[in-house]
């Protein structure tokens, strides 16, 4: 039975077994008593147990069942236990078998081999007690049909009788099962001896210093360069008592596990077998065994372990007796010095160091790294671009490897006639784990190189693209080109068009491209922003950083002359995270008909979705918003909104009126004769009795001195208001022109403006019939400032109206309230 216990950081195992409804702690003489053995091994721990063994459930010999107990204490001293039990099969006994392991030897013979009938008899167990061999004498009384052992000689080699009590007290295991005897006892015994074990002549010894040891109960074994040979004498004398034999099988396997000839073959382990000896020969640090390292004197040895397995089984001639030798043994090199070697792959070019350290066993760290005096754990240096790795190989060996940029303030450069020379003091701080004996490797390293010119990023905007160029720094200067977080692969190039014409690159990437962010939406453009990055490939370090911000035309939104509105939404950066397929129109039931990562699509006729319309001079305003429901912000302001506007124009011979009679008392449009006018006039004062003429504009003022406005529908319909949405200023008579500074927005004064306007209440008199068809503001005279020394010499004022059903106050600009403001998407329709 063998069981593993771990894992790396196991400090301390303790064993202990269930018997007759007891827990019995194992110590190390019940252990070799009993047949159990502990194996250590980097990271965990092995035990192998006998299935003879002392608390073994036996049913006739064949079944056996052990159930072990695992207190497990790791290095922080947790503690952790574990119950095992298992049962194996074992039916394929021969006549005598014999088990060799570093911490006990056990023999056991069929028990039918020891007598012929009933009363005194007396039987032989050749055993491995006492190296090359032993022999153990047990005589036996028949009471009542069952078998007692009553004493035991061992020769060793003289006799030495003793009762079974005896052999107990002095640490022996004696078992007498259904069908066998079992004899057990630890190496080192008293009546244990060794018997030395000739050296194979056929062994190489040209090619080092030759080790041997020579009379260990498990044969010798010899280390010459890279290979261990074990080897056993063929003939075990005295197991085998005639010269008369046949070896029937040789296996040969590794921690107690056979090996087939595959599998040996792939680790390189070979067996031979002649006249004389078996001899097992194994490559130093092959699979199957573990390499541990120490340290002397800031000096790196490290030796080799491995616990081979050799199981014979012969037959004798005269009596045909078949006996299995098992021979479990740990085998560890002596300590070799080994200098680890420092490669310096540095590539003139790539403007970093890059250094590999190895090779080392698998039991050494790398703690941290001092460069230049500034001590950094791997993860500091990996946080700082360095590229620290461990690096493993099939045979359990490691080599670190790191990566120190030019660039780095702790790279000492030296400048000299029009090249660099970059100097580094690197030492490795390493760790050996088992006794953390600390190892220190310096290293000093230097390159030359040539001055090297980055290359260069621009861009600016075109129709619907942002151009780029790189401009080529010095030749076999290495870079890569990242757009957002894409890096600029070759079907992305193709995609570009790139061309290279000898001193730089250029290609064209579209303002909707996943690499581009939306900004914002202003008017009937929408504003895109292409982020872009050079990087060195082997660290990915940005060395240049360039932005190029662009208003691009938009067509976000489309006017069909059958009344059909479609829209565009688009993500903006400031809302990443905004799901739209959430958004919706007015009417919360009307959503995009099509939505990815980026964009939302909505397609609505202007009588539907809570589409609101209004007349202007010569011109009918559809308009609907895409915002998110409130009932998904759970605020007042949702943290998404845009305007979405048509303009349908009409002239005299085909124009459109304003009927407010219909069924649902909803105002609505259509075809009819007939005009509507709106204006504006600016009032002398606040009387509002006399006014500036078109030949008196511009009309000077002083900053801050009031100004005084009016609008007017002209129009006899007493049913029909006039509602302000919105008034602002701006430099030239282009409405859509920039800067702008709103007074008005949605029917409410501006906020966010100083010296905000206040509205004037209308009455009738002998110039106004109808006070509805009329709004008075007034605000204070300001300036833009184009410059810190220079401020605009002249402002134009322009505004939005809204005509609502004086009978029936709906939502919006006709409730006489301020609603929530937000982006513009305009759209036209002529």
């Amino acid at each position: 039975m063998r069981v593993i216990a771990g894992p790396l950081g196991l400090n301390f195992l303790e064993v202990s077994v269930g018997y007759n409804n007891s827990i019995i702690p194992v110590t190390q003489r019940l252990a070799s008593q009993c047949g159990i053995s502990l194996w250590n091994h980097p990271g965990h721990i092995e035990l192998y147990v006998s299935l003879q063994n002392c608390f073994a459930h036996n049913v006739e010999d064949r079944d056996f069942t052990t159930t072990l107990n695992l207190r497990v204490y790791g290095a922080a001293d947790e503690e952790e236990t574990y119950h095992v039990s298992d049962t194996c099969h074992y039916p394929a006994w021969a006549s005598r078998e014999i088990i060799c392991d570093p911490d006990y030897m056990e023999a056991s013979e069929c028990r039918r081999l020891l007598h012929g009938g009933r009363g005194h008899i007396e039987g032989h167990i050749w055993g491995g007690l006492g190296g090359g061999g032993g022999q153990i004498k047990a005589g036996t009384l028949d009471v009542e049909g069952a078998f007692q052992i009553k004493a035991i000689v061992f020769f060793s080699p003289d006799e030495r009788p003793m009762s079974v009590t005896q052999a107990l007290g002095k640490g022996y295991g004696v078992t007498n099962g259904p069908t066998r005897l079992v004899v057990r006892g630890s190496p080192t015994a008293p009546e244990a001896y060794q018997q030395d074990v000739s050296e194979p002549d056929s062994l190489e010894r040209n090619r080092g210093p030759l080790i041997t040891n020579l009379g260990s109960f498990a044969g010798g074994f010899s280390v010459t360069d890279n290979t261990i040979s074990w080897f056993m004498p063929r003939h075990i004398d005295p197991l085998i008592s005639a010269d008369g034999f046949k070896l029937l099988e040789v296996h040969m396997g590794v921690n107690g596990q056979r090996l087939d000839a595959e599998e040996m073959a792939a680790r390189q382990y070979t067996l031979v077998i002649n006249d004389v000896h078996i001899i097992t020969k194994i490559p130093v640090g092959a699979i199957g065994g573990y390499m541990k390292s120490a340290v002397k004197d800031n000096e790196y040895y490290t030796s080799y372990t491995i616990a081979p397995m050799l199981e014979l089984l012969w037959a004798e001639d005269m009596t045909g007796e078949v006996t299995r030798y098992k021979v479990l043994f740990s085998i560890t090199t002596p300590m070799a010095h080994m200098q680890p070697q420092l490669i310096d792959n540095t590539v003139q070019g790539e403007h970093l160091f890059r250094v590999s350290l190895g090779t080392f066993a698998a039991d050494v760290v790398l703690w941290n790294i001092t460069l230049s005096g500034v001590v950094l754990s791997v993860a500091e240096c990996n946080a700082r671009g360095f590229n620290v790795q461990e690096l493993g190989s099939q045979n359990g060996f490691k080599t670190f490897t790191l990566q120190v940029p030019f660039t780095d303030p702790l790279v000492l450069k030296t400048n000299e006639e029009g090249t660099t020379l970059y100097s580094l003091h690197l030492v490795f701080g390493l760790h050996v784990l088992h006794d953390s004996s600390p190892l220190a490797y310096a290293v000093d390293l230097d390159s030359r190189a040539v001055d090297q010119v980055a290359p260069v990023l621009s861009g600016s905007c075109a129709h619907e693209v942002f151009d780029i160029i790189v401009n080529y720094g010095t030749p076999d200067f290495h870079f890569q080109i990242f757009l957002g977080k894409r890096s600029l692969t070759p079907t992305l190039a193709q995609q570009y068009g790139l061309t290279d014409h000898g001193t730089h690159i250029a290609f064209a990437v579209p303002f909707t491209d996943q690499s581009a962010v939306f900004e914002v939406i202003e008017h009937s453009h929408i504003k895109s922003r292409l982020d872009m990055a050079l990087r060195y490939p082997e660290t990915s370090e940005v060395f240049q950083a360039f932005s190029v911000s662009c208003s691009f035309p938009s067509t976000l939104t489309e006017c069909y002359p059958n009344g059909t509105m479609t829209a565009m939404a688009v993500k903006f950066e400031s809302v990443p995270t905004m799901n739209l397929s959430q958004l919706t129109l007015n009417d919360p039931t009307c959503g995009p008909v099509y939505t990815d990562d980026r964009f939302a699509s909505f397609t609505f006729s202007v009588n539907s979705c809570g589409t609101t319309r209004k007349f202007l001079s010569n011109v009918l305003l559809y308009e609907n918003e895409i915002s998110l429901p409130e009932s998904m912000t759970g605020v007042d302001d949702p943290e998404y909104e845009l305007k979405v506007k048509c303009y349908y124009a009409y002239n005299a011979t085909n124009s459109l009126s304003f009927i407010a009679a219909h069924a649902n008392n909803e105002p609505y449009a259509e075809p009819a004769g007939g005009g509507l006018e709106v204006v504006i006039r600016m009032a002398s004062d606040e009387s509002y009795t006399m006014f500036h003429g078109p030949e008196e504009y511009p009309i000077p003022k002083y900053l801050q001195e009031p100004f005084f406005f009016e609008v007017e529908l002209i129009s006899t319909n007493p049913h029909v208001s006039l509602e302000l949405e919105n008034c602002w200023a701006t430099l030239t008579a282009d409405s859509s022109s920039l800067p702008r500074w709103n007074l008005i927005i949605n029917g409410c004064p501006n906020l966010l403006d100083p010296n905000r306007v206040v509205f004037h209440p209308v009455y009738t008199d002998s110039r106004v019939q109808i006070p509805s068809h009329y709004k008075r503001f007034e605000g204070q005279m300001f300036a833009f400032a184009m410059d810190q020394d220079f401020l605009s010499d002249q402002l134009f004022v322009h505004c939005d109206v809204v005509l609502c059903d004086a009978n029936n106050i709906m939502d919006g600009p006709c409730s006489g309230q301020c609603p929530s403001h937000g982006n513009e998407i305009d759209g036209m329709y002529d």
